[in-house]
């Protein structure tokens, strides 16, 4: 199986532009940003960070990222209410 290059590879983009189709909750950076720090965690711990691997971490640690949003939702960086127009 095909290892996924590094920093930015032509794959990675793929998978980054699929999921943020998905996850549209998320921003493209924020969906590029994980699939980015998985491929880093399974080369790290010394596994075979294939393509069909990475995008599988990256959608189980996304689906995880929105099961965790409260139900009020995500406050703003600012600390403002999500609700109320600045």
């Amino acid at each position: 199986m095909p290892v996924m290059a590094d920093h930015r590879s032509e794959t990675r983009l793929l998978l980054s532009g699929r999921l943020a189709l998905e996850f549209s909750s998320f921003s493209r950076d924020t969906v590029e940003r994980c699939v980015a720090d998985v491929q880093a965690c399974m080369t790290h711990l010394g596994l075979e960070a294939t393509p069909a691997l990475v995008e599988r971490m990256a959608r189980e640690h996304l689906v995880g990222m929105v099961k965790s949003e409260p139900p009020s939702g995500r406050p703003r960086a600012n600390g403002g209410d999500p609700d109320r127009a600045p």
